[in-house]
């Protein structure tokens, strides 16, 4: 009887940690991991002439890409060059 109680007492003990760490790679882990992949997916299929905002709100028309940049047209005649990875979304996708 002892050792019974015992044993649950020491299930409730290992359920609670395990509970949160599986909490955590679910709404914590996975999405950041899918977020990830998708934007390194659409860094590497972007193209001339695709409208894209920067992460820091600019928003203009890739006019040419390089290695790791890529020079955007924010107005008329205005060109300004950056990293890919600063690129954040496409805004055809904005719905």
């Amino acid at each position: 009887m002892i050792l019974l109680q015992s044993l649950g007492s020491g299930f409730a003990q290992l359920f609670f940690p395990i509970a949160i760490i599986l909490v955590a790679y679910f709404f914590i882990y996975r999405p950041e991991q899918t977020r990830r992949t998708n934007q390194s997916n659409f860094i590497s299929n972007m193209k001339k002439g695709d409208k894209v905002v920067t992460t820091g709100g600019l928003h203009g028309k890739i006019m040419l890409i390089d290695n790791n940049t890529v020079t955007l047209e924010v107005d008329r005649g205005t060109k300004l060059k950056f990293d890919k990875n600063s690129i954040s979304f496409e805004m055809s996708s904005v719905k």
